[in-house]
């Protein structure tokens, strides 16, 4: 067997080799025989049948497996000479050329992509150091007025009072489609903030200027795109009757609100309070400056200062879900104009050269700086995560992990939070710290 390897750069390597027929033989002849051992055939022992016999009846699955044989002969050898560990490789290697020969050989090319060895330096010098976002006094007592707002005391307004928006109404109220009770369509005693726009459009409007114990009829139309299809786009009747009206007493700032806000905590009152709200607000300043301005700069001068070589099958990947994604918002004669014509396909392609090697840099970085810090994200990290967002905006957690599963988001979800946490750990280590 010839081979000969051409190290394209630290990251990219060619193999090739000329198969000789003769070898591609002697596999067939070696795979036979061990099949003879262990193949049940009518009128032959167990172990006893003959290699001729053999070949005969597995004639294209032997050529297939010595082929495949002398091609990891090929891959090993070419691994060795180029002084490449099998764990340094990335991907699968790829067979760029088989050509089989009139004799019976075979000339055989393999790119491999060679994880790069990459030179952090001193990375987090990259970053200068910073002040800590402060919160005004100003700030500070605009967040406690909105939190007593909000926690006011409802208080039932007199008989005369007309609802208006902003208050909170009492209602008992049922649906009808067609002169029909429909499901879902009654409740008793429902308490609703008029202008929360809770309800489908028409309904809260119609109860502004209505009064204590006065009952009356609406009529509005379902959206199009409601949830049931037996209501959308659909004009309905609601019966209402307002039982009260309430609206917000004064908003108080004190011991009482902090005891409100802080249950469980002995000693809580309106300083107490303060510090905790202080302390929250700041970090809301930290977390915004650091994913608005601080992560995606450090990011941008990681990618632009650690030079290494790239994979360049990798960066294939990347351009290729670059144009798949395009492609969504493409009209069909677009696409089919590319597809015909193979140049513009090409320079279709190249436009997004720039930004993958960025993304596929960005991505060996990360990793390479989660090793060099001892940052992990497991798999129960990221369960978790998904977890809590799906709880937050009120959706199933174990459907929407096991959508993400199904999709093979979980990876780039892990290395999207892995990317969060180096990237916060080295602006942490910048942050001035107080006196």
């Amino acid at each position: 067997m010839e081979i000969n390897v051409n190290k394209i750069d630290n990251a990219n390597a060619e193999i090739s080799a000329v198969i000789k027929a003769d070898e591609i033989e002697a596999n067939i002849n070696k795979i036979a025989k061990q099949l003879s051992k262990t193949a049940n055939v009518q009128g032959f022992r167990k172990g006893k049948v003959p290699v001729a016999i053999i070949k005969k009846m597995y004639g294209e699955k032997l050529l297939q497996d010595a082929e495949s044989e002398a091609l990891r002969e090929v891959l090993n050898s070419g691994l060795k000479e180029l002084g490449v560990d099998n764990g340094e490789l990335i991907g699968e290697p790829t067979i760029t050329k088989f050509d089989k020969k009139e004799n019976g050989d075979i000339e055989t090319e393999v790119k491999i992509a060679i994880r790069p060895n990459i030179e952090l330096g001193e990375y987090k010098e990259l970053v200068e150091e910073f002040e800590k976002p402060t919160v005004s006094e100003e700030e500070l007592e605009e967040q406690l007025k909105e939190l007593a707002e909000q926690n006011a005391e409802l208080k039932e307004l007199p008989k005369n009072r007309v609802a208006k928006e902003g208050h909170v109404v009492n209602i008992d109220f049922e649906g009808f489609l067609d002169g029909e009770p429909f499901e879902g369509g009654k409740a008793e005693g429902y308490d609703l903030k008029l202008g929360s726009k809770q309800f489908i459009p028409g309904f809260e409007e119609q109860i502004l200027g209505m009064k204590k114990d006065e009952e009356k009829t609406i009529k509005v139309t379902f959206p199009q795109d409601y949830g049931s299809e037996k209501l959308a786009g659909k004009e309905t009747e609601f019966k209402i009757k307002l039982n009260a009206i309430k609206d917000k007493g004064e908003a108080k700032i004190d011991d009482d609100l902090a005891k409100k806000l802080l249950p469980g905590q002995e000693d809580a009152n309106l300083e107490k309070l303060k510090e905790l709200l202080k302390s929250q607000l700041e970090n809301e300043k930290i977390a915004k400056l650091y994913n608005e301005e601080k992560k995606p700069a450090l990011l941008e001068k990681l990618v632009e200062t650690i030079e290494f070589d790239l994979p360049e099958f990798v960066v294939e990947q990347e351009i290729d879900l670059a144009v798949n994604n395009a492609a969504r918002d493409m009209k069909e004669e677009e696409i089919k104009e590319l597809q015909e014509n193979p140049e513009k396909l090409k320079e279709f392609r190249e436009q997004f050269r720039e930004d993958a090697k960025k993304s596929v840099k960005a991505t060996f970085i990360i990793d390479a700086l989660a090793k060099d810090m001892g940052i992990q994200v497991g798999e129960q990290e990221v369960m978790q995560t998904i977890y809590m967002e799906a709880l937050q905006s009120g959706q199933d957690p174990q459907k929407i992990y096991e959508q993400y599963q199904k999709s093979g988001y979980l990876p780039a979800i892990q290395m999207a939070m892995t990317e969060d946490k180096v990237l916060t750990a080295i602006l942490d280590s910048k942050l001035k710290k107080e006196d």
